[in-house]
């Protein structure tokens, strides 16, 4: 098994479920102290951040020699759950796929990333090449946060995060708005209906209503690479006992944005559902609020960046890569909002979040090379 896979292996192996997602899982910290021991055995430079009891970030650095931009890899080492997987923590190899928990959600971006700085080492560059492996990004990106409050330890020109891409470059993915709507009735029996106003009715309005908004902004796409937002109804709940009317009913919503769209944005469109509910029955009592919103991401596709990858990525591969966007959430929104250059591409392979996950090593391989040749041209 040669280093590569062997790194992947290694990684897959540490049970990095996070916490926040199952009760009892592992957290990061078994996975961070074996990257911090990695990075010191090879004399590169160790930083470790703590983000929540037992979960921590780990950060490693090739220092340049000075005077040139630096280039930060990020990935993050916590996983979701491995309920229902055969062996998750034993990671084999076959045809050319390295199966287990973690292998292309994602740990063999991480290992791709760690070997890459092995090289930046020894390749006499002016500017610094940084590792970021972060805590927490399949939950709340507390690391992500973490490590930007305390950017100045660490700063960074740019950074590329290692999330699996299929070898394209992604350069803008959908936010999310998490709603909660609850609409007020009054408590009555059931053979009482003069004296009882039903929630869960009133509720049903505003379900049609938001049914209706969803079709028309998946009607009227205006982003070229994410098309539109969109909404659904997530959780409901309401009600005491069958015989009586409902004095409360609550509905938990995730209204998915594109750039362009922020909080106070999708909160006046609920709202307008709600008062235009209201126009119609002077009985209708409703309010929403927003309870985690995280931001939408984009890149231009002309930034420097951008096309500096865009130039790796076609020399390693043999054929342009893709300029695509990604339908899932990551890191790289908190980057860009915080004003630093972002891009995202990773290996290829499947089973993210899935009972089955798997990378193709190839693809890892590639990546690899192609984070040392931008490696070498943007800290040069």
């Amino acid at each position: 098994m040669n280093e590569l896979h062997q790194l992947i292996a290694d990684l897959v192996a540490i049970d990095s479920v996070n916490p926040d997602l199952v009760l009892g899982g592992a957290g990061e910290a078994q996975i961070a102290d074996y990257i911090a021991a990695w990075g010191r055995a090879r004399q590169l430079e160790v930083a470790a951040q703590t983000v929540a009891p037992g979960r921590p970030n780990v950060i490693l650095r090739a220092p340049g020699s000075g005077g040139g931009k630096s280039l930060m890899l990020n990935a993050h080492t916590d996983t979701v759950g491995v309920v229902g997987m055969q062996a998750p923590l034993s990671p084999g190899i076959r045809a050319g796929r390295l199966y287990g928990r973690g292998a292309y959600d994602m740990k063999s971006g991480l290992a791709a990333c760690m070997l890459t700085l092995l090289a930046a080492r020894d390749m006499g560059l002016r500017g610094d090449v940084i590792v970021s492996a972060v805590a927490d990004e399949e939950y709340g990106s507390i690391g992500t946060e973490a490590l930007l409050a305390e950017w100045a330890r660490w700063p960074a020109d740019a950074v590329v995060i290692a999330e699996p891409t299929a070898l394209d470059i992604s350069i803008a993915h959908r936010g999310f708005v998490w709603l909660e709507i609850e609409t007020r009735g009054k408590a009555a029996h059931g053979s009482l209906p003069e004296q009882g106003i039903d929630a869960i009715a009133n509720m049903g309005k505003i379900l049609v209503d938001l049914a209706a908004l969803d079709r028309q902004l998946r009607a009227e796409p205006t982003h070229d690479l994410l098309g539109s937002g969109s909404l659904h109804a997530s959780l409901i709940e309401g009600g005491e006992e069958i015989s009586m009317y409902p004095a409360l009913c609550k509905l938990l919503v995730e209204r998915r944005t594109i750039p362009g769209e922020d909080d106070a944005h999708v909160l006046a469109q609920a709202q307008g559902i709600l008062d235009g509910c209201a126009a119609t029955d002077s009985q209708f009592q409703a309010c929403v609020r927003a309870t985690f919103s995280r931001p939408p991401y984009a890149i231009d596709a002309g930034h420097p960046l951008v096309q500096s990858l865009h130039t790796v990525t076609t020399a390693r591969r043999g054929r342009q890569p893709a300029i695509v966007g990604s339908s899932w959430w990551t890191d790289a929104a908190l980057f860009a909002a915080a004003g630093v250059p972002t891009v995202v591409l990773g290996p290829a392979g499947a089973g993210a979040h899935a009972r089955e996950e798997w990378v193709d090593l190839e693809s890892v391989a590639r990546c690899q090379a192609i984070y040392t040749e931008l490696a070498a041209v943007f800290c040069a």
